[in-house]
């Protein structure tokens, strides 16, 4: 008979870890945990070209981390924002108008069950239009940019590498 040897495998106590988000690594997880806001650089980058107030930029990013939902726009009231922003309702009210002139966001009135006022939709269509509008600039940005390092470096390496390099 043949001898039988009972081998006893550690069952894992804790789940596998993952490797933090690059957002996760820069703020902490604790943080992060209480949201975060997606604002594409392009925005922020072009604060100035969009001719943006500081106010009216704070107005979009606040705007922003209220979508949580593509299909559902943010509706937060102007009260919230306000005292997020530590400024007057009538302010935000003023900017918002500006920034619906601007094409930038689009207000949409709702109403409660029992019909009375409640806190507007705000549609960002025009915004993410204007944005992906600039797309094409940026891009070129970024090409005669890499074209610029490219050229600095190959100044920096020696004529036989440069001859070496171009034929490669």
């Amino acid at each position: 008979m043949s001898e039988t040897t009972n081998t006893v495998v550690d069952f894992p106590s804790a789940k596998p870890t993952r490797k933090l988000s690059s957002t996760e690594g820069i703020w902490g997880k604790s943080v992060v945990s209480h949201g975060y806001a997606g604002v594409p650089a392009i925005l922020i980058r072009s604060q100035g070209r969009m001719n943006l107030s500081p106010m009216q930029f704070n107005i979009i990013i606040q705007l922003l981390e209220y979508w949580y939902d593509a299909s559902r726009p943010p509706f937060p009231t102007k009260k919230d924002m306000a005292d997020r922003m530590g400024v007057t309702v009538r302010a935000i009210q003023n900017n918002i108008a500006l920034l619906e002139k601007a094409g930038l966001i689009r207000r949409e009135m709702r109403r409660t069950a029992a019909g009375d006022y409640d806190s507007n939709i705000y549609h960002l269509d025009g915004l993410i239009e204007k944005v992906r509008s600039l797309e094409p600039d940026f891009a070129r940005e970024k090409d005669a940019k890499k074209a610029l390092r490219q050229a600095r470096s190959d100044a920096q390496l020696s004529p036989l590498r440069r001859r070496v390099r171009t034929k490669a």
